[in-house]
């Protein structure tokens, strides 16, 4: 047993102490707390960065002697049942957890410049060091049990992140629809490991798996309850991960701060949900119906993710559906059994998609400049356009991220995506036909993004200071919807101007002030160019702060290298096949053929296929978004004649059908609100008037009966005895007739 297994316990509670102390001092010492917040960012990183360095040691040491170490201890104990706690460490541990705190170190990185003028600055801090936590404890559980607690703390922590800018109706809104989404899936969970503790007796995985097979082997269980106990396991993870039907809350959830989205809807939270699968496979392998509807979920997922993307406006919501259906790849590959190659997209992706949400973070900055906080303008595209000449760095990460993710080589998605496509032949022609359509979707959406970026114009709202109309100008789109409308002339958007060698700021106002020192060291620096006329100046936005930069030169080492981990060539000619040798325990334990190599021959033929229809996706991109470098002055004119152009092409009913398709998410949203939110709402009202009417309305009614029969009676009677006595003789004579005459007939 190596010596480093015995202290793994404490990966999760390392990075602990700082929402803690953070906590602590906000409640006891709040002004001193926030006085030294940008302190608070040295020790996050600090302590992931160790936890990093032991997650890289165990990692080693897996790919060195291939061990799977479990400790456990018992928690409490009651005649035969028994609830234990521990921790597991193998290859899968070792993959996530060094995952998590690599790309969780470089988001906290950018993070400490991207919020440093947020209020929020330490809650925010707070929450992400505690997700990172709950995430590492969700890695390194040895049971059911145990792996609930932490999946419900990291889904406690996405709430609060995703709703981080809580007074905002959106986000609120946003945070609450994730919420209430993977409640579904997590109660489906906890029906699961009830139903699988009921089968085999134990919470443990190592035990349940090997109980679990062989009572399916022999044929001791009740088949059907076993699939049903799966397909709840399988619920859990297809709302974490975003999977078709519950995916809807993952475009909403955009609107927590970027960095959350490249950590907790790239890389972690939603990881879990493939996590979850990876680690359920040796239970869910034997049971061929339950992978079956693994690969179709995924297969699914895959393209609806994929054409949802076509149309978005918002970078951050196309990124979001791209990572939906990147997701989708994973659990493909799972349900196809090849566990493999699930891992491998899973490392490449999250360090792709990190880069990619960075990416558009620095953009998003750099636009806020421009326009104010305002995501419907610095997070829509089609205000976009020419930032490749004022964001270079940016624009460069960017295109290396999109690359990646389109499959082209050498770049790390190109690895792994080709090896899920390769499987997926062998697994079921339809499939791969759709999987390998998809790739060329996703070059093309992914290519669409960039360019309506970075090229062509700078397309924003500028102020013309000669005192002539505003105008405004913007990319071209495809689909043609967007109708912008010029910027009051009543408002500038804050610009910096040399005027008479005196700095001057205009925000929101015409009336000029001077700015303090203090001031300009706080803004952000504007690129300001006067036409050529001396008439009007224009605000271009700026490349953002190295510390913001550094962890993109990061992102963009591993996206070039991390690919290189997974290369499955012959080892006579080269053997870098680290993840084969990483994961051999787990393919293992799965009866995979641990036989993972290809020849050179069967390589390219497959590497040329991928990359033939990624490049024709973004041929098709270039062609219909190619950007326009025509000057100022012909540039209404040019918008005119393209909007004429579009509109022919609007013409055919099939680009306007993938258009609503893709724009309005497939209407699944729209489903959901008419068929749960107002069927429940009019269950409910119907069942409220039932209650009301019906169920208290009976005994209502013969109070009602009694308290009006009553008064009627009360104004009959005349007070003498012998009225009464007469009246009741009379009718009891009539009562008694009847009977009688009913006996006799």
């Amino acid at each position: 047993m190596e010596h480093i297994y015995q202290y793994a316990w404490i990966i999760p509670f390392i990075p602990l102490p700082v929402p803690l102390l953070i906590g602590t001092g906000l409640l006891l010492f709040p002004t001193a707390t926030k006085s030294l917040r940008r302190m608070w960012s040295f020790p996050s990183i600090s302590l992931l960065s160790i936890v990093m360095i032991f997650s890289i040691k165990l990692s080693i040491q897996q790919i060195n002697s291939g061990y799977i170490y479990q400790y456990i201890w018992s928690w409490t104990i009651n005649n035969d049942f028994s609830l234990d706690f521990g921790y597991l460490i193998d290859p899968l541990t070792s993959i996530m957890s060094m995952l998590i705190t690599t790309v969780a170190i470089m988001v906290i990185i950018y993070s400490d410049n991207y919020m440093s003028h947020d209020q929020g600055y330490l809650r925010f801090f707070a929450y992400m060091i505690f997700f990172n936590t709950s995430m590492l404890g969700l890695v390194t559980s040895s049971n059911l049990i145990q792996i609930y607690i932490f999946w419900e703390l990291v889904g406690m922590c996405s709430y609060l992140l995703i709703g981080f800018w809580f007074t905002r109706p959106i986000a609120a809104n946003a945070c609450q629809k994730a919420f209430v989404i993977n409640r579904v899936g997590d109660f489906g969970l906890l029906l699961g490991i009830l139903g699988i503790y009921w089968i085999t007796g134990s919470f443990e995985f190592r035990d349940l798996f090997e109980i679990f097979n062989t009572l399916i082997y022999n044929n001791e269980v009740n088949l059907l309850f076993c699939i049903i106990c799966s397909f709840l396991l399988f619920t859990g993870a297809v709302a974490k991960s975003a999977q078709f039907p519950l995916h809807v809350w993952l475009p909403d959830a955009m609107e927590g701060p970027t960095p959350i989205s490249a950590l907790i809807h790239a890389a972690t939270m939603v990881a879990a949900g493939i996590f979850l699968v990876a680690r359920f496979l040796p239970l869910f392998i034997v049971i061929p119906n339950i992978m079956n509807f693994i690969s179709l979920i995924g297969i699914i997922t895959v393209l609806l993710g994929a054409t949802l993307a076509l149309a978005q406006k918002d970078i951050k919501r196309g990124l979001a559906y791209s990572t939906m259906s990147q997701l989708g790849y994973m659990m493909l590959a799972l349900g196809m059994g090849s566990y493999r190659a699930a891992l491998f997209h899973l490392i490449t992706h999250a360090y792709s998609k990190a880069l990619l949400f960075l990416g558009s973070g620095s953009v998003i900055h750099s636009m806020e400049a421009i326009v104010g906080y305002s995501p419907d303008k610095s997070q829509n595209m089609v205000l976009m356009g020419g930032l490749r000449k004022h964001v270079p760095i940016t624009k460069t990460a960017f295109l290396i991220g999109t690359l990646s993710l389109c499959g082209i080589p050498p770049l790390a998605c190109f690895w792994s995506k080709d090896e899920i496509l390769s499987d997926s032949w062998l697994y079921s022609p339809i499939f791969a036909i759709i999987a390998c359509s998809t790739a060329g979707l996703t070059a093309f959406y992914m290519f669409r993004i960039y360019l309506l970026t970075f090229e062509g114009h700078l397309n924003v709202y500028f102020q013309d200071f000669s005192g002539k109309k505003s105008i405004s100008s913007y990319s071209i789109s495809l689909w043609g919807k967007e109708e912008l409308k010029p910027i009051n002339k009543n408002f500038r958007f804050l610009s910096l101007l040399t005027m008479n060698n005196k700095e001057k700021v205009y925000f929101l106002s015409k009336k000029p002030y001077r700015i303090d020192g203090n001031v300009i060291k706080k803004l952000r620096s504007f690129i300001t160019i006067r036409d050529f006329d001396n008439k009007s100046i224009y605000a271009y936005p700026s490349e953002s702060d190295n510390t913001m930069l550094f962890p993109l030169f990061l992102l963009i080492l591993f996206t070039l290298f991390i690919g290189s981990i997974g290369i499955p060539f012959e080892q006579k000619v080269i053997y870098l096949d680290i993840l084969s040798k990483w994961l051999t325990p787990s393919i293992n334990l799965l009866h995979q053929n641990s036989d993972n190599f290809v020849n050179w021959y069967e390589f390219a033929a497959n590497a040329t296929f991928s990359v033939s229809i990624a490049s024709f996706g973004i041929f098709i991109a270039s062609f219909l978004y190619k950007p326009s470098y025509s000057s100022r002055q012909n540039l209404e004119l040019k918008n005119s004649f393209d909007k004429r152009g579009q509109n022919k092409i609007f013409c055919d009913k099939i680009l306007n059908i993938i258009y609503n398709w893709s724009y309005n998410r497939g209407y699944l949203d729209a489903f959901y609100a008419t068929a749960f939110i107002r069927g429940i709402r009019g269950l409910a009202e119907l069942v409220s008037f039932f209650d009301r009417r019906v169920i208290d309305g009976i005994p209502n009614g013969f109070g009602l009966t009694s308290f009006f029969v009553g008064e009627g009676i009360k104004y009959v009677g005349g007070g003498r005895i012998s009225s009464y006595l007469f009246l009741y003789l009379f009718y009891v004579s009539i009562f008694l007739l009847i009977f009688y005459s009913i006996l006799i007939l």
